[in-house]
């Protein structure tokens, strides 16, 4: 994709409310990063309160996910999870205005050398993460110490679009963005040795995946990370990120490349995927996105296991 440009439509009236609310986000996020942890956990107990079905789909997760924790462990969860979504939103802003050494003060970050490894010897890369809260971040902060190139989709607002473009892509110039449905596009890239961060773990519809166990729940799980790894001569780098609970920053590690992979069937791959899925999310399970259903695809004659939306 081109590079994000400023375009003169951009002073249309119509934009005029999304400039002022960038524009406060911009001057909050001037505060120290303490003090935006404590903003946004109180932001994410409004959204708490007011985002009921977010918040009902959320519990639903957890409590298929979780089934030996208490009903109160669940919902302390629940809470937590909702206050790491509201720190996330000003993570968002850190990373696309925050200059590039006040953020890599809060990086802590490991195994970069299995990257670096890749690319000495010219492989591409999968690096194959999960959706956590600290998603934003975490991209900008290992995009300062390594090209990675992302899966992008265009958001409706082409403001906002230029705005979240331009933050995430100014971490590392020789980023790439790659739109999502570019399958040769991202083929070519790994071909070419280069890096690409790509998420498996959620629900994307039956007819691209197969059923296989996910918190012991058959869950759709694509089956494209085996195939890119195929078709692309790439090795599959598993990635995870965390905030860290003293607020010193966030843990990223990059893990040592999956061996022997891909394996002989898209069962074996996808079973094993999900279970470093699983045992990623329970390192942390309070800053996954448990807003999204991830079951909501069900195998033949299973029933649904999420609620119709209220309205």
């Amino acid at each position: 994709m081109d590079r994000p440009r400023f375009r003169a439509v951009f002073f249309h009236p119509r934009f005029w409310l999304l400039w002022l609310g960038l524009g406060l986000l911009w001057l909050i996020v001037q505060l120290p990063y303490r003090a935006l942890l404590g903003i946004g956990r109180t932001l994410g107990a409004g959204m708490y309160r007011v985002a009921g079905e977010r918040r009902r789909i959320a519990a639903r997760n957890l409590e298929l996910c979780f089934p030996e924790k208490s009903a109160k462990e669940r919902k302390h969860l629940l809470k937590e999870n909702f206050a790491s979504t509201g720190i996330a939103f000003f993570e968002m802003a850190m990373s696309w205005w925050w200059s590039k050494p006040r953020l890599a003060r809060l990086a802590h970050v490991e195994g970069l050398e299995h990257l670096k490894q890749a690319q000495l010897e010219g492989k591409g890369v999968i690096l194959m993460a999960l959706h956590f809260t600290t998603l934003e971040i975490g991209a900008a902060l290992l995009g300062q110490k390594h090209t990675i190139d992302g899966m992008y989709r265009e958001h409706g607002n082409p403001l906002f679009d230029f705005v979240q473009r331009r933050g995430r892509e100014r971490h590392n110039l020789d980023s790439l963005a790659v739109e999502r449905e570019d399958v040769r596009g991202m083929l070519k890239l790994l071909r070419a040795g280069r890096a690409i961060w790509y998420a498996p773990d959620q629900d994307y519809g039956a007819k691209q995946s197969i059923f296989v166990p996910l918190f012991g729940i058959q869950a759709a799980t694509v089956t494209a990370t085996s195939k890119f790894a195929r078709l692309g001569k790439a090795l599959v780098v598993p990635f995870t990120q965390e905030r860290l609970a003293d607020g010193s920053g966030y843990r990223l590690v990059i893990h040592p490349p999956l061996t022997d992979f891909p394996g002989e069937t898209d069962e074996i791959d996808c079973l094993r995927i999900n279970q470093w899925v699983e045992a990623s999310v329970r390192e942390c399970p309070e800053q996954y996105l448990w807003t999204h259903r991830r079951f909501k695809s069900r195998p033949p004659g299973e029933p649904k296991l999420y609620e119709k939306r209220r309205r």
